[in-house]
């Protein structure tokens, strides 16, 4: 069965983006089974927990039900050290729950923390974020996602962010690089590019 993931910030009981969450789901669920019945989302509004500070609100979905819904505390990863990962083939647009195809360039990431997917010469996204690249002046993200978040979407609507053709080849003329998500702010995990200290290899 075909299914998909939406998880959502929550802070202090509030739904972070959520009209772009719900922008995402109404989206893929026309992709895949246009016509079919509106699901309600009250399970999901119910679920939050607003005794948390920072909370992660997750549930898969298909055609018919949404299940698995959860909203756990929320602890934001540790990462230092990217590895530039190839994969001209890649193809990941819905936020699938069948993630196999990351995972396997994830296994090369080696000693590095997370990996940072090229496709045909291409930024793209790290496994678990959109990204983004400082030029000293504004940030700009790669044109060619995997997959648009809905934390990109958000940060573009607001002017905080703008599309770019981003190669490989034009890491060296960027500062900083930000990872983020729907669970990650635009300057809450941002690595330096600067020479001396690159964070990518």
């Amino acid at each position: 069965m075909c299914r998909f993931i939406e998880t959502m910030r929550v802070e202090k009981g509030e739904i972070i983006n959520l009209d772009f969450h719900r922008q995402r789901f109404e989206a893929t669920r026309r992709h895949y089974w246009p016509g079919a019945e509106e699901l309600s989302w009250q399970n999901v509004y119910a679920a939050v927990d607003a005794r948390l500070e920072k909370a992660k609100l997750r549930f898969l979905y298909d055609e018919t039900s949404i299940t698995e819904i959860s909203c756990t505390e929320y602890v934001q990863k540790d990462i230092c050290l990217l590895k530039l990962v190839r994969a001209d083939g890649i193809s990941y647009p819905f936020k699938h729950s069948d993630r196999s195809a990351l995972e396997k360039l994830k296994a090369q990431q080696g000693d590095c923390d997370e990996i940072l997917i090229v496709k045909d010469n291409h930024i793209t996204d790290t496994s678990f974020t959109n990204v983004a690249f400082f030029d000293g002046k504004e940030w700009f993200t790669p044109d060619t996602p995997l997959l648009p978040g809905t934390r990109r979407a958000s940060l573009i609507a607001q002017g905080r962010l703008k599309e770019r053709e981003i190669l490989a080849d034009d890491l060296p003329t960027y500062s900083f690089i930000a990872l983020f998500n729907a669970m990650i702010d635009l300057d809450e995990l941002v690595l330096p590019l600067h020479e001396g200290c690159f964070t990518i290899r």
